[in-house]
Formats: C-alpha cells, structure tokens, sequence
C-alpha cells in the first residue's frame, strides 16, 4: 500500500511541475529536479522523506 501512494503523490508532484514550469516561471524545473535527486539518493541510501512521512501518518507497508 505505501509503494502505491508514493507513486501516486510523486506523480502528482512531476505533474505539478510541468504545470507550474509551463503556466508560471522556468524556475518551477528546480522542482522537479528536486524530486528526481531525492528519488535517485533514496534508491542507494534506502532514505527517503516522503516514506517516512507516509509510514508515521499511518500508511502501511
């Protein structure tokens, strides 16, 4: 259950991105560039952010 709203909440958040970049400023890429750094160091370090807030709001592995 926790990989499905991971996935679900960081596509969003890529979305939102391409949103933002497009409709607002150019500076929305540092988002998403962001997202994808956190994503590559999470996949080595077994860390991640938004993992260890969905399991302490309750969701489960």
């Amino acid at each position: 259950m926790l990989n499905k709203y991971f996935r679900v909440i960081v596509g969003f958040m890529v979305l939102l991105t391409v949103f933002l970049t497009y409709y607002v400023s150019l500076n929305w890429l540092w988002f998403g560039v962001f997202i994808g750094v956190n994503m590559i160091q999470s996949a080595f370090t077994k860390l991640c952010l938004l993992e260890s807030i969905l399991v302490k709001l309750g969701v489960k592995k």
